[in-house]
């Protein structure tokens, strides 16, 4: 029997990153070890509550569930996005009040470090704020983790928030910046591999046609807002596309997605803000292995569908 790979996972829910949660709690391969909630697509309140609700249809409350960051380093005020998530970042459905067992301190984190020292994988889909306190509070623990896959960044294609720059990096690029400084082992899923991963409300009906689990029922009415949103944002866009999902897939498929090593900078001055920079000219003389990232460039979109299919079609008994 295949290993689990064991994952503590920093979202901002939102209704990508919720996909992502019941993708990775649905995975045959993922072990779900604790989640960071963070400000991001809502307010850190709203995303922990969200957490907090998806783990209660799952029967997860056993996944310790940590508080993350309330805004961007730089302690500028955040733009959240209703129109696209949702006022309460399910699309249309609002949540219930889920009261958590209890909304663990920050600390936890260096705990299920030392825990799985050695095999923890850190998956960041949201802003890299909460990680990048980690590092200030405990690089002596953050040292541990085995790798790392961030959703962020966009490279030789254009940004989704301002021409050059991808909303995670550009909420808080400090953080970001610290990060890829700081972490090794790094995967950077970019912009110009999970813009390709558009799921469309066709597949989605085809996923929802009978209940597998309990989140189908909720997989499609977040869906169809998060693509009446895209439809609104790029014309002609038959579905949405679903970066943070792309990014645990990732990690799960080795073939799944095409790299290069780049080192990656970003950039924090006001007219770029949010530009993830790497050397991409012919003749790139390669840098020391230390300071290089991996940088995701080309999806395998049908191996993508059909693994979202399979899992999300899953039961939570399955296991």
């Amino acid at each position: 029997m295949k290993k689990k790979k064991k994952i503590l996972l920093f979202c901002d829910p939102g209704i990508d990153d919720s996909l992502a949660i019941m993708y990775a709690l649905l995975h045959p391969h993922l072990e779900v070890v604790g989640i960071v909630s963070s400000y991001g697509n809502v307010a850190q309140e709203q995303a922990t509550n969200n957490v907090a609700y998806l783990l209660h249809l799952a029967g997860r409350e056993d996944v310790p569930v940590i508080g993350g960051a309330k805004g961007p380093l730089s302690g500028e005020f955040t733009v959240f996005y209703p129109e696209i998530h949702g006022p309460e970042g399910l699309g249309p459905i609002s949540p219930p009040d889920i009261i958590v067992g209890e909304l663990l301190n920050f600390d936890r984190i260096f705990e299920i470090i030392e825990r799985y020292e050695g095999e923890l994988t850190i998956v960041e889909v949201g802003r890299q704020t909460a990680l990048a306190i980690a590092y200030i509070l405990g690089e002596e623990h953050m040292g541990k983790v085995k790798d790392f896959f961030i959703m962020g960044g966009a490279f030789l294609v254009p940004g989704n928030v301002t021409p050059v720059a991808e909303a995670n990096f550009h909420g808080d690029p400090i953080a970001a910046n610290l990060i890829l400084n700081k972490a090794k082992n790094v995967t950077v899923v970019p912009l110009n591999v999970t813009s390709d991963a558009i799921v469309t409300k066709e597949m989605v009906d085809y996923i929802t046609a009978y209940e597998y689990n309990p989140f189908t029922p909720l997989i499609k009415p977040i869906f169809d807002y998060y693509a009446d949103a895209y439809s609104e944002l790029i014309p002609g866009l038959n579905g949405a596309p679903l970066h943070d999902v792309v990014t645990l897939a990732a990690l799960t498929q080795p073939q799944l997605v095409n790299y290069i090593h780049r080192s990656v900078t970003v950039q924090i001055l006001e007219r770029t803000r949010g530009q993830s920079v790497g050397d991409f000219r012919p003749g790139w003389e390669a840098e020391p292995s230390e300071v290089l990232h991996r940088i995701g460039m080309v999806l395998d979109f049908e191996m993508f569908f059909r693994d979202f299919l399979n899992v999300m079609t899953r039961s939570l008994h399955d296991q």
